[in-house]
């Protein structure tokens, strides 16, 4: 049977990499300067950041196996499955992050840690940099670390979220860089979307499922939710689920002006459970009400 382990605590990770602990809540790894050493799949209780510098083995990210490549990012959020799998001792290169929730309370990276959403990315949707954003990514790693080996006072909390900050804020920057330089393959992911929404909507499946959701379209062109979400608003300037809203618009429109079918009855075709939230949706996105709209047909 495959053994995962399990850590919880930032003195679980360290005593795993074989490093000092200097801080209850978080550590910065220079995995170079650890120990050789046989590497598992581990379930993190921990938030981490991840920087690669070498192809290391088989990377797996939940279930998924990915290849791990120089100058690569991945960002762990708590209760995610992350790790190498070896058989043998392997000199791990690179930089870790680690740091327990328990950190950011009453800090301002506390209440828009939500914001990163990069956390709930997959795998094949890490973060991809540059030799120049690497430098600047390990300068962030050593800062941290610089603060880490003071002593501990009543600063060292709030100052050394800040630092985590920055790391994440150069992780969005350069992650809508990457974004701009896919733009080809987004544009076609955008077209698949297009394709499995239009295909949703003008079948039965409204009726059984529902209104189409943005996990159901994200599964679909086989990209996690949160990144899913994250490049239709690059590429289109809505949301995902703005978007899903005026396809689904559109389509009661359609429907409106084809004066077949009642009001109730469209509300129905389209996956809504109750008529009064197709009137409150569509009102909203048209400025008039479904039977005014008809009227104006």
């Amino acid at each position: 049977m495959e053994r995962i382990a399990r850590i919880d605590t930032i003195h679980q990770y360290n005593e795993y990499m074989g490093v000092e602990t200097l801080h209850p809540l978080v550590s910065v790894v220079d995995m170079s300067k650890c120990p050789p050493r046989e590497f598992h799949r581990i379930n993190y209780g921990l938030y981490c950041i991840f920087l690669k510098n070498v192809t290391c083995g088989p990377l797996r990210y939940g279930i998924n196996y990915y290849d791990y490549q120089d100058g690569t990012i991945v960002a762990v959020a708590p209760g995610q499955i992350f790790g190498v799998e070896s058989n043998e001792p392997i000199q791990p290169k690179g930089w870790a992050l680690v740091f327990h929730p328990d950190l950011l309370y009453g800090t301002e990276l506390g209440q828009t840690l939500k914001e990163y959403t990069f956390f709930s990315y997959d795998a094949n949707e890490a973060l991809h940099i540059s030799e120049k954003e690497r430098e600047i990514i390990e300068q962030c790693f050593s800062n941290i670390l610089t603060e880490l080996n003071r002593e501990i006072d009543a600063h060292t909390n709030s100052l050394v979220a800040r630092s985590i900050g920055m790391l994440l804020d150069y992780c969005m920057r350069f992650y809508d860089r990457q974004f701009i330089t896919r733009h080809k393959a987004n544009s076609d992911i955008l077209s698949r979307f297009e394709r499995v929404l239009s295909d949703y909507i003008l079948s039965d499946r409204p009726r059984q499922l529902g209104l189409p959701t943005v996990s159901y379209c994200a599964d679909k062109v086989f990209l996690s939710p949160n990144y899913f979400g994250d490049l239709i608003k690059k590429e289109t300037g809505k949301t995902a689920q703005e978007y899903i809203q005026l396809k689904i618009i559109d389509r009661a429109k359609q429907l409106l002006g084809e004066r077949i079918l009642s009001i109730n009855e469209i509300a129905d075709e389209l996956g809504f459970k109750y008529p009064t939230h197709f009137t409150r949706l569509f009102k909203k996105s048209v400025g008039i009400s479904p039977s005014e709209y008809r009227l104006s047909c």
